[in-house]
């Protein structure tokens, strides 16, 4: 019929409305593409340093998500340079005077690491230059790592007169790397670079730094072969099963899980798998 909209066109309109519709950011950038938001944290001169206003961004921005069915993937990166040099100390709202003030400074510095984590999401961390301090922390929340050979990450706190443990870093850090790795970080504050980085596991791999996209496309296009609902329950099994009480609470959870999608998405699965296709998991085809 004259004038209809077919799934892909309907699909390809709301992509571009998403984009167009997103709140306007003045430290963020971010741009959707084939199911995935590339978010850039954009004060390159600053060396991406976390100011209040980039914190209120990217707590804005990782708030929306939780219902936003239209972004499968987030990649972050940083601007020019580096990564994130941790907190803006030249921000005076960084630099409260009272401990009550300090507390809620922590606090919302904190949330966004939670709400990187609780967002359903993956989180594809791309990181060159320096990951220093709250820079660090955000690396750490994303699930995937990949790191370009110029990179190097460090736990800046402990060298400013705080301690170590800080931005849930005393969490993530010794899961990733073991608590011994973790306490030479945490205790002192040294740098890694990006060799020692990859053989402690801390990062997938380590590129020149303009094959960062590269990788981060193929990793994406392994993603998004997934179904949407098993991509995103998958992240859930993960967060999940590090603080499982037992074998058998994970394997209890994984069981539920692939009932969810065995109904929903196997078919299409398999099918595309026999026919060396990519999977369609769009509602039209899984209603045929």
């Amino acid at each position: 019929m004259r004038g209809a909209i077919g799934p892909r066109a309907a699909s390809k309109a709301q992509e571009t409305l998403l984009t167009t519709t997103r709140a306007p950011y003045s430290t963020l950038a971010v741009r959707f593409e084939d199911g995935a938001d590339h978010l850039t944290l954009n004060r390159p001169e600053q060396l991406n340093a976390i100011n209040s206003v980039m914190l209120d961004e990217l707590r804005m921005y990782f708030s929306g998500l939780r219902d936003d069915d239209r972004v499968r993937v987030v990649v972050l990166r940083g601007a020019g340079r580096h990564f994130c040099a941790g907190l803006d100390l030249k921000d005076p709202a960084n630099l409260p005077g009272t401990v009550p003030a300090t507390m809620n400074l922590q606090r919302r510095l904190s949330e966004l690491v939670v709400l990187m984590r609780r967002c359903p999401q993956p989180i594809v961390a791309l990181i060159n230059g320096a990951a220093s301090g709250g820079g660090f922390a955000l690396a750490l929340a994303a699930d995937i790592r990949f790191a370009a050979d110029d990179a190097r990450m460090n736990v800046a706190m402990a060298r400013i007169g705080l301690t170590g443990c800080d931005l849930g870093i005393s969490y993530h850090l010794p899961r990733a790397v073991g608590v011994s790795n973790a306490a030479e970080l945490m205790m002192g504050g040294r740098f890694v670079d990006a060799q020692r980085a990859l053989r402690m596991g801390l990062v997938s791999e380590v590129v020149p730094r303009d094959g960062l996209d590269q990788v981060a496309s193929l990793m994406l296009s392994d993603m998004l072969q997934m179904s949407p609902l098993g991509l995103r329950l998958t992240k859930d099994a993960l967060n999940m099963s590090q603080d499982a009480g037992s074998l058998e609470a994970a394997i209890a959870m994984e069981d539920r899980q692939q009932a969810l999608c065995i109904g929903a998405f196997m078919k299409e699965g398999v099918a595309s798998f026999l026919e060396k296709r990519p999977p369609d998991y769009t509602d039209a085809n899984l209603q045929a």
